[in-house]
């Protein structure tokens, strides 16, 4: 690509450019090319008797600045069937579980919630607290000190069941005879038979009775938490209408269970945000257990991991964006919000379809809102916000949803 162009100029310049097959110095052909500019312009302010030949001189100063005929040179990734791309399609970091297959060497446990341990595993240091007597009556409600004990110096691991909400998805594999339970991605339990995830989770599972969520899970490694999570088998599916797949536009889903989950201390239902509300620059709660790093060399997380972020404006957020390989003319769906930006603090692979959870101004119960769901990002842990699915947007949808099969919204509806 660069020695085309570079041949390109030499071409257009003559033999005062000079190609490598290492290097190209794009500073100097530009800086050729402003020579001649300013010789036609010098030329043309005193009087020329080969003004053709300045003006094709011109010519070939425009030729080299953009010499496509039609449109703009652009990244070959970036352009589709002629026209650029603007919405990061085929482009995007889809922050999706179980993608790409761990190292078996590393992950050899046929089910995504158990891992390898030994007996000299650091202990987790706890310091106990007065269990709550009556269950939550109301969405939302975040124990910031857990449930019946409290982590000492685990900064970026949740407490147990410190947001009740979060759910798994995950993907019953038939494997001869033995059923794998393959982790998907993350929800919120919005509703004791509704989960809310995102569409490109689930759009392509083959069958929806090989779904299920598991709630009120914290620690993957066991099963003798205070409270038991539960799991509940999957019937259907709802996947937004408008979804877009590639561009993910309006990634949002919601799974109906076939039996409703039990409200316990540890599995307690979300709060969704009114219509188009607004948390620009509020530092809010990402949730999930997804790789603590990029790639195949990134770990999925034993114990539920959280980590504060800051909602970035949408413009802000697209500028940045656009500084990234999804180009300058990349244009943020408005199903979309951003949070982060802030180097080595971000959601990543696995952590799709987890909440973003953002606390309600001046509420006296300490409820959270579901704000956000993680959808994509470009990389992960970069000073690059990552896009999370814009709730707010889709609350007139999950109400219509509700309405038409009578389910109760006061699940999700803060007092």
């Amino acid at each position: 690509m660069r020695l085309l162009l570079c041949f390109t100029v030499a071409a257009l310049l003559g033999s005062n450019v000079h190609c490598s097959d290492t290097t190209l110095n794009v500073d100097e052909m530009l800086t050729q090319t402003t020579q001649i500019t300013e010789t036609t312009e010098a030329v043309t302010s005193g009087g020329c008797s080969s003004c053709a030949a300045i003006a094709e001189e011109t010519a070939l100063e425009s030729k080299l600045s953009n010499p496509c005929e039609y449109g703009e040179c652009v990244p070959y990734y970036l352009c589709l069937n002629g026209s650029i791309i603007t919405s990061g399609e085929g482009i995007l970091d889809v922050r999706f579980g179980a993608e790409d297959d761990p190292e078996p060497e590393r992950h050899p446990c046929s089910d995504f919630f158990d891992t390898c341990c030994t007996l000299k595993s650091t202990e987790i240091v706890k310091e106990k607290v007065k269990p709550p007597i009556e269950k939550h009556d109301k969405c939302g409600i975040r124990n910031i000190k857990g449930s019946t004990f409290t982590l000492i110096g685990r900064e970026n691991e949740a407490q147990f069941a410190e947001f009740p909400w979060v759910s798994a998805v995950i993907y019953k594999v038939h494997d001869n005879e033995d059923i794998v339970n393959v982790y998907k991605c993350g929800g919120s339990l919005i509703h004791p038979n509704v989960v809310m995830t995102v569409a490109h989770c689930v759009i392509d599972l083959p069958n929806v009775h090989d779904i299920l969520i598991r709630s009120g899970e914290w620690d993957t490694q066991t099963v003798d938490e205070p409270y038991p999570h539960q799991d509940r088998a999957v019937t259907e599916v709802l996947i937004h209408e408008n979804y877009r797949r590639g561009s993910h536009f309006n990634d949002i889903a919601l799974l109906i269970l076939g039996t409703p989950v039990e409200l316990t201390e540890n599995v307690n239902t979300a709060c969704l945000p009114p219509h188009d509300y607004v948390f620009d620059h509020q530092r809010c709660q990402a949730t999930g257990w997804g790789k603590d790093k990029f790639g195949k060399d990134g770990l999925y997380q034993v114990i539920l991991k959280k980590v504060e972020l800051p909602v970035v404006p949408r413009e802000e957020c697209q500028t940045k964006l656009r500084e990234t390989r999804l180009g300058r003319h990349f244009i943020l769906d408005h199903s979309f919000i951003c949070a982060g930006g802030e180097k080595g603090k971000d959601t990543c692979q696995g952590d799709g379809g987890s909440p973003l959870n953002c606390e309600i101004p001046n509420n006296e119960y300490g409820q959270y809102y579901v704000t956000g769901e993680v959808a994509w990002g470009i990389g992960c842990f970069d000073p690059v916000p990552g896009v999370y699915v814009n709730v707010p947007k889709f609350r007139p949808w999950v109400d219509k949803i509700f309405d038409e099969r009578n389910y109760d919204k006061k699940f999700y509806t803060a007092i």
